[in-house]
C-alpha cells in the first residue's frame, strides 16, 4: 500500500514540525528548514517505495531525513568539535542545553560533542533518534532500515562509550 498524492498532504501537516526538529537538533539550524522540506519532497517522489505493511509513515520519514542528514556528517562533526574548542554561541537557541538534558543533565556542552563525535555514525544515529524522536527501538530500526536487535546493539554500546566519555549514567 503505497501513498497516495492527495494524501501527502497530511502526512507533512502531521509530521513536518516534529521532523524539521529532530534535523534542527542534528545540523545547524539555518539548514535545518530546507533539510526538513528536501525530506518531504524525497518522501512525495518515493511515495509510492512507501510499503504501510512494512511500518509506519513517521519511522519511514526519519529514516529519510537521518539518510539526508548523513550527507552532513562531516559538518556535523565538524560542529561537534568546534563546540568543544569554543563552546555554544552566544546567541544560541537552547539545542545543545536539549541534548545535555536528555542524555546527561548537567554535563559540560564541550564534553558531550566530543562523547557524540567518538560514536560511531550508526551509534549516533540510533541515540540520536531515540533521543530528540523519541522512538521505540522498532521505529529507530524501520528509521535506519536496520533489524531491531542492530539498533539494541548500537544503543548499548553507545551507552556505554558515553557513560565512559561523560561519567554519568545514560
Amino acid at each position: 500500500m503505497t501513498l497516495a498524492p492527495d494524501t501527502f498532504e497530511a502526512v507533512f501537516d502531521a509530521h513536518y514540525a516534529e521532523i524539521r526538529r529532530y534535523i534542527a537538533r542534528r545540523i545547524p539550524l539555518d539548514m535545518s528548514e530546507d533539510l526538513a522540506a528536501e525530506t518531504f519532497l524525497v518522501a512525495f517522489q518515493r511515495r509510492e517505495a512507501f510499503d504501510a505493511t512494512q511500518g509506519a509513515v513517521r519511522p519511514w520519514l526519519y529514516g529519510i531525513a537521518t539518510k539526508l542528514i548523513a550527507r552532513y556528517r562531516r559538518a556535523e562533526l565538524r560542529h561537534y568539535r568546534a563546540l568543544v574548542r569554543s563552546g555554544p554561541p552566544p546567541d544560541d537557541l537552547g539545542y545543545d542545553e536539549q541534548v545535555v538534558d536528555r542524555l546527561a543533565a548537567g554535563v559540560a556542552v564541550g564534553r558531550l560533542a566530543r562523547a557524540l563525535a567518538g560514536l560511531s555514525p550508526g551509534e549516533r544515529d540510533a541515540v540520536l533518534l531515540a533521543a530528540y524522536g523519541q522512538l521505540s527501538y522498532a521505529e529507530v530500526a524501520a528509521a535506519l532500515g536496520v533489524a531491531e536487535g542492530t539498533v539494541a546493539s548500537r544503543l548499548s554500546r553507545a551507552r556505554t562509550k558515553l557513560r565512559d566519555a561523560l561519567g554519568v549514567e545514560v
